[in-house]
């Protein structure tokens, strides 16, 4: 006879199992692979672009404060 934590365990594994073989895991799992590169690509773009919009922000706060802001 198993244990409860075995029971439980081993509902968790089927109920896993059933969500791994259903066709919207399959899709998504296929989906994110390829859509990955376009993903780190724009997150790599839209930092440097935060970065440079961020430096150019300050360097204006700091000649507009005359050279007091930090």
């Amino acid at each position: 006879m198993e244990t409860k934590e075995e029971r439980i365990a081993r509902r968790h594994r089927e109920r896993d199992e059933e969500m791994k073989a259903s066709p919207g895991y399959i899709t998504f799992s296929i989906m994110f692979t390829l859509a990955y590169p376009f993903i780190a690509v724009f997150t790599f773009v839209m930092s440097t672009l935060l970065a440079i919009f961020s430096g150019i922000s300050r360097a204006l706060a700091w000649i507009v404060s005359g050279g007091k802001s930090k």
